[in-house]
């Protein structure tokens, strides 16, 4: 599954222009998250979603927000649970 969701965020990435270095660290979060947490299948994209909105906060110039993540999403989560989610990221 996890491969699935790393195909999806290179979509993401290449959706919004944003660089490699913040593709790999997103993956870099993700993966460290789901080593400490176990999740479930339905929360899995909610996890990259997270990762991917903190690594661009660190690495873009111009991050996107967390209303186009969700948007991006197809509106699964909602704006409260990603940020919940980067919270506990």
């Amino acid at each position: 599954m996890t491969g699935i969701l790393v195909d999806w965020l290179v979509e993401v990435a290449e959706e919004y222009h944003l660089t490699n270095e913040t593709l790999h660290l997103s993956k870099q979060y993700v993966d460290r998250f789901l080593c400490q947490k176990k999740v479930t299948r339905a929360r899995l994209q909610l996890v990259g979603v997270s990762g991917m909105l903190i690594a661009a906060k660190f690495e873009e110039i111009f991050p996107p927000g967390v209303d186009d993540f969700v948007y991006i999403s197809d509106n699964m989560f909602s704006r409260q649970q990603v940020i919940e989610m980067e919270t506990l990221m």
